[in-house]
C-alpha cells in the first residue's frame, strides 16, 4: 500500500478555506465521478468581466438557521444525471479543499442536496493518487463535536423575526414540504408543520376555530401553506377555508384548490378563459362510447380517470377495440372519466411550468421512460431543463390566473397546432423541478407570502 496516501472513512470531516466554510461533513464515495457541494440561491454574476456564480449553503446537517454566503469562479456548466434519475444542469467551481493536514484544488458541482444526506459529496476525481479509502471505518481523521461547530460558525448564525406560517400536508418527510419549511426558516420565519390529519375545527360565526393535538388552538397564524393531497381533498379544503374565515392568509385558497381538482370543471373554466387543450370528450353512459371515441379523432386516444393524478388512471388505447374496452371498464365501476385525442408528436415529452403569483419561475421538459408514454416522475420519466416559449409562458400565466391558483404546476404539450395545455395541479411537487433547474422555488412561494404584507405588523392590522 502507498505510504504517501491519505486513508479515509466514508464519512469525514473536511474545510473550504477559500469559500469561508471551515467544517462541513462529507460522503466519501468513490463510486461518484465528479464531488458536489450542496448549494441554494446559486446565482451566475461578472466579476472583473469573468463569470463567477454566487450561492448559500447551510454547512451543518439539520441547522438551516446557519448560512454562509459564498462566491466562486465559474468554470463550466455540465448536465449531471443525479443518483435519483434528474438529469440536471449544475454550475462547476474549483477550489481548494482541506482534510486533516492536506490542502489541494478540487473541481466540484453546485446542486441542491436536500434530499441526499449529506451536504458534500467527494467524488474519486478528487481523490485520485490522493486518497484510499475503507468503507467500514469513519471520521479517521478526527470528528468535529456540535460545540466545535457552534464556536466555527458563531458569526454566521443569524435569528430573525418573522412571520409565522404553517405548512398545511400530510407529510412531513416529503421532500417538498421539507423543501418549504426550510425556505421559510432561513428568510426568518417561524415554520410549523400541520398535519391535516391532526387538526379538528370548531364552527362559530363570532369566532371560528382550529385545534390540533390534543386542544391546542391553531390562532395565531400570518399564512398557511396547503399543500393538500387528492385522496384528502375534501377535508384539506375544509380546514383551509376555517383559516380563510379566521382571516390567515392562505397561500391558495380552497376554492381554487377544489376547483383545480375537478378535471372536467377545470378544463371547462379554462377553456373559457381562452386556454386550448386537447380535443376532449366527457360521458355518462357506455352506449355513448363509439361517438366519444369519434369526437376527440378516434384511436389511439388517452383515457382519464377524473379522480387520478400523477399518471394514475391515465390509460392510452391504441386501437378502437382497445379503446371500447377501457372505456366500457371504467364505466362498470361507475367512474367518471375523459377521453382525449393522443397528441403523437409529442413522443412521450411534456412541459411542467412552474408559476408562482403570477410568473413562471421554473421550466422543466419531462420525458416518458422507454415503452411509456406517460411523462411523470412518478412513472420513471426523466427531467430536463428547457427554455419555454413566449406562447407556453403566457399559456402557463393564464391558466393559473383562470384557476386562481398563486402557485400552480402547468402541464403543456407540444403538438402540431401549437402549445395545448394537458392539467394545472395545485400541489405541485418541487423535488423534480428543483433538481433539475438549481432554482429555489420554495424560497419563491415564501416570497410570494411576503409580498401580501409589508410586515407583520401591518398584516395583523389589515386582518384585523
Amino acid at each position: 500500500m502507498p505510504q504517501n496516501k491519505i486513508i479515509l472513512g466514508s464519512e469525514e470531516w473536511c474545510s473550504f478555506p477559500e469559500l469561508g466554510i471551515p467544517a462541513i461533513k462529507a460522503r466519501v464515495d468513490s463510486g461518484a465521478k465528479t464531488s458536489a457541494l450542496h448549494a441554494i440561491n446559486i446565482a451566475p454574476f461578472l466579476k472583473d468581466s469573468e463569470n463567477w456564480v454566487k450561492f448559500d449553503i447551510n454547512p451543518i446537517q439539520n441547522n438551516l438557521k446557519t448560512v454562509i454566503h459564498c462566491e466562486a469562479k465559474l468554470v463550466d456548466k455540465r448536465i449531471v444525471k443525479s443518483s435519483s434519475g434528474f438529469r440536471e444542469q449544475r454550475y462547476v467551481i474549483k477550489t481548494n479543499l482541506c482534510i486533516g493536514t492536506d490542502t489541494w484544488e478540487i473541481e466540484m458541482t453546485l446542486t441542491n442536496r436536500d434530499s441526499m444526506g449529506f451536504r458534500m459529496l467527494l467524488g474519486r476525481e478528487a481523490m485520485s493518487g490522493r486518497i484510499l479509502v475503507d468503507p467500514e471505518q469513519k471520521y479517521l481523521l478526527g470528528q468535529t463535536s456540535t460545540e466545535s461547530l457552534k464556536d466555527l460558525y458563531q458569526n454566521s448564525i443569524t435569528v430573525k423575526s418573522g412571520l409565522r406560517i404553517g405548512v398545511l400536508a400530510s407529510n412531513p418527510e416529503l421532500y417538498s414540504n421539507k423543501r418549504i419549511m426550510e425556505a421559510g426558516e432561513m428568510r426568518g420565519h417561524e415554520m410549523h408543520f400541520l398535519n391535516i390529519k391532526e387538526c379538528y375545527m370548531k364552527l362559530d360565526a363570532d369566532k371560528p376555530e382550529i385545534h390540533y393535538r390534543g386542544g391546542k388552538i391553531l390562532d395565531n397564524f400570518d399564512a398557511i401553506i396547503p399543500r393538500i393531497r387528492p385522496s384528502i381533498t375534501f377535508y384539506g379544503c375544509a380546514l383551509t377555508r376555517q383559516f380563510e374565515a379566521m382571516k390567515v392568509f392562505c397561500l391558495n385558497s380552497a376554492a381554487a384548490i377544489t376547483q383545480s381538482r375537478d378535471k372536467l370543471f377545470s378544463l371547462q373554466l379554462l377553456l373559457h378563459h381562452g386556454v386550448d387543450i386537447p380535443t376532449t370528450g366527457f360521458a355518462n353512459s357506455p352506449l355513448d362510447t363509439d361517438d366519444l371515441i369519434k369526437m376527440v379523432g378516434g384511436s389511439p386516444l388517452i383515457v382519464k380517470l377524473l379522480e387520478g393524478t400523477q399518471g394514475k388512471g391515465v390509460v392510452l388505447a391504441e386501437t378502437k377495440k382497445a379503446a371500447e374496452s377501457v372505456i366500457n371498464a371504467f364505466k362498470s365501476l361507475n367512474a367518471n372519466i375523459l377521453v382525449q385525442e393522443f397528441i403523437k408528436e409529442a413522443n412521450g415529452k411534456d412541459l411542467r411550468l412552474f408559476v408562482v403569483d403570477g410568473k413562471v419561475v421554473a421550466a422543466i421538459q419531462r420525458e416518458a421512460a422507454a415503452g411509456e408514454f406517460r411523462a411523470n416522475i412518478h412513472m420513471g420519466g426523466t427531467a430536463s431543463v428547457i427554455k419555454p416559449t413566449p406562447d407556453e409562458k403566457k399559456i402557463a400565466i393564464k391558466a393559473a390566473k383562470a384557476m386562481d391558483l398563486k402557485v400552480a404546476g402547468v402541464d403543456i404539450i407540444r403538438s402540431s397546432k401549437g402549445p395545448l395545455l394537458l392539467e394545472v395541479n395545485s400541489s405541485p411537487g418541487l423535488e423534480g423541478i428543483e433538481g433539475a433547474t438549481n432554482k429555489d422555488i420554495a424560497g419563491e412561494m415564501i416570497k410570494a407570502i411576503e409580498k401580501n404584507f409589508k410586515s407583520k405588523a401591518d398584516f395583523r392590522t389589515q386582518t384585523t
